[in-house]
């Protein structure tokens, strides 16, 4: 069943998310499962699912022009009820999200404000989407119809007047079908014999069919151990090399690797993926985290705020904690705090915060002044007295 009806009046509907159905390349069938099996193509999504469900998650409300943190309703910490916690149910989402486009579940319960109170996940394959005259009309999953109202749909990839997101599986499936194509032929190689893997020839005279094989098999049988084999001064052994067509997999299985990276918006280095002439090189950990953060999935990250924050009371807001992914050496970090500790943006208080320690005590501080003495005197900030 696809997810898109048929009869639409949407053009190119079933086009759209094909890795549903699957898209058929070369006599290879390309959907969610197989491509799956890519290993690009799960290092890509594991490397978004796990960064993006990991991130500290928190709800602001705006006061007087400043966001103020207040408490996590439980949709922030079991959004599918007491068995699902929010670290498994963004994993989940997000792969969907990066493998179809598109994440359902349903909407089991609602507080006293008529917001989401839980929503159950289902599978991306058992849902279809009926649109009619251009509207979303109704949700079929698992054969029974539902209101949109009844439905959480979160999409990524959307394109204008479309009511799904796009799926990058469909676009990469060329190129997934040759990585896939030559991990095959790999395997047939090295396991199956994809083509001979060794000649050998009597010099002598030439030999019939009953005496070839029976010649194989007495040679397969002394060498499938590693034996070694005796013959006389009539017999050439010699082993084939791959031909150079063939062989050309390992460049092919390189270059797939990367196209697929390129499509997840993971960057190639991050998932082990050799880039040809290419050398990159950071500075530190946190310059290659803040271009991850803001050229790969950050776009992501704030389209899943804004998605979670409709669950909030309005004037309230999701914030997916992003300063996670840039987490600093101990000098850069150091630095920073002292930095911001000399121009009043940060008090001690909340630089030992960071540190996971309760704020100095009055006996504490007056003791490290007797060892260390009096602190010294910082620049004055501007507008304030000395």
């Amino acid at each position: 069943m696809g997810l898109w009806s048929r009869g639409l009046s949407f053009p190119n509907a079933d086009q759209m998310l094909a890795e549903r159905l699957g898209v058929r390349t070369n006599s290879r069938l390309i959907n969610g499962d197989t491509a799956r099996r890519h290993s690009a193509v799960w290092a890509c999504r594991r490397l978004r699912g796990d960064l993006i469900s990991t991130l500290p998650i928190d709800a602001y409300r705006m006061i007087g022009g400043l966001e103020i943190e207040v408490a996590k309703p439980p949709m922030l910490v079991n959004p599918g009820g007491e068995k699902v916690n929010i670290l498994e149910w963004l994993y989940s989402t997000q792969d969907d999200l990066d493998g179809f486009g598109n994440t359902f579940g349903l909407i089991t319960a609602r507080n006293a404000l008529g917001l989401p109170a839980r929503i159950d996940l289902v599978p991306v394959e058992s849902v279809t989407v009926r649109v009619r005259n251009s509207e979303l009309v109704k949700y079929l999953i698992g054969g029974r119809e539902y209101e949109p109202s009844e439905v959480w749909h979160e999409k990524q990839f959307t394109k204008a007047g479309s009511h799904v997101g796009l799926s990058p599986i469909m676009y990469g499936a060329l190129s997934i079908s040759s990585g896939l194509s030559a991990a095959e032929f790999a395997a047939n190689w090295f396991n199956d014999g994809a083509v001979p893997t060794a000649m050998l020839k009597n010099t002598a005279k030439t030999l019939k069919s009953g005496e070839a094989t029976l010649v194989k098999n007495r040679f397969k049988a002394a060498v499938a151990n590693h034996d070694l084999f005796v013959a006389g001064a009539d017999w050439d052994y010699k082993m084939l090399a791959v031909p150079q067509n063939q062989a050309t997999f390992i460049d092919l299985m390189s270059y797939s690797v990367v196209d697929i990276a390129r499509f997840f918006g993971a960057p190639a280095d991050m998932i082990d993926a050799a880039v040809s002439g290419q050398s990159i090189t950071y500075a530190s950990i946190s310059q290659r985290n803040l271009q991850l953060l803001i050229m790969n999935v950050g776009p992501a990250i704030v389209r899943r705020e804004a998605a979670m924050s409709t669950w909030l009371p309005r004037g309230q807001r999701v914030r997916l904690n992003s300063d996670a992914l840039l987490r600093m050496d101990p000098e850069t970090r150091q630095k920073v705090i002292s930095g911001k500790l000399a121009d009043y943006s940060m008090t001690n208080d909340e630089a030992r915060a960071l540190d996971n320690k309760p704020p100095l005590t009055d006996e504490e501080i007056a003791r490290m002044h007797l060892i260390y003495g009096p602190p010294k005197t910082a620049a004055t900030p501007t507008g304030a007295k000395a």
